[in-house]
């Protein structure tokens, strides 16, 4: 079976779900545990970052490299059309969704987090104690603020994060104005990618995540709830309700992840 060594809310383990969903394939997801998890998943694979998927004796890094290992080893559903127009447009709207939803992204919900600790306290997956719940939710703004400056977070970074991702939203209600995907008919890979990393602005109606279910449809301050950008996730609901398996009434190979050690 494939093993997916993945992080809950990373949009990146995410967008690589949604296309193990969308083909029809089961797998394990396994929690990556941050620290010694990530030494071992450095000793087996050469890098720190997840998602990582193992196929036999096989680990394929980097969810762009697991989107094409896919399509090559298990072909049905394929994932990037093969028209070349639309095979170019496909590669060139993933590439830029990673860059810009991915990295934008987690700029514009570390803000969330930093501004309001009801939300950074529901983030924690349904299994953390409560008594680290408590201690994260009283953690400082202030202290926050200094941290997002000290990894490149500072508020004008974020500001201008913010700023562009109000333009892709824009940009991408009005490619899917008058079409069910983005290329057009079909779905394609630029539609998992979008989909998939947009999570993190706004959570699908759902569950898909371990999250509480208070957290779905929720969001970025701006984003989640601006009804200019309505259509656009009303558009990723609705591809999560036809291609995302729910965590409940799954199979187990598809579920809430394990939490183990690198073998």
């Amino acid at each position: 079976m494939l093993e997916l060594y993945q992080w809950e809310l990373s949009q990146y383990s995410e967008k690589v779900r949604l296309i193990l969903d969308y083909k029809g394939l089961n797998y394990r997801k396994i929690e990556v545990t941050p620290g010694i998890g990530q030494v071992e998943l450095f000793r087996l694979t050469g890098q720190k970052q997840v998602p990582v998927l193992k196929d036999g004796g096989r680990y394929i890094v980097d969810s762009t490299e697991i989107a094409k290992y896919l399509d090559l080893e298990y072909p049905d559903r394929p994932l990037i059309p093969t028209d070349p127009k639309k095979r170019g447009a496909c590669l060139l709207i993933e590439e830029w969704a990673d860059e810009s939803i991915g990295i934008k992204g987690r700029k514009a919900l570390f803000a969330a987090i930093s501004q309001d600790q009801n939300f950074r306290k529901s983030l924690l997956p349904t299994s953390t104690p409560d008594i680290l719940k408590t201690l994260i939710e009283g953690v400082p703004r202030d202290f926050l603020t200094v941290l997002g400056v000290g990894v490149g977070y500072s508020p004008d970074v974020i500001k201008s994060a913010i700023a562009d991702l109000k333009q892709d939203l824009e940009a991408l209600t009005l490619l899917l104005a008058d079409s069910p995907y983005l290329l057009g008919d079909e779905p394609s890979l630029a539609d998992l990618a979008v989909a998939g990393l947009s999570i993190i602005l706004k959570f699908p109606e759902g569950p898909y995540l371990d999250l509480p279910a208070s957290l779905q449809g929720k969001g970025v301050p701006g984003l989640a709830d601006n009804p200019d950008y309505a259509p656009f996730f009303e558009w990723r609901d609705r591809l999560y309700s036809q291609f995302r398996k729910p965590i409940i009434g799954t199979s187990p190979s598809a579920s809430r992840p394990t939490s183990i050690q690198i073998d």
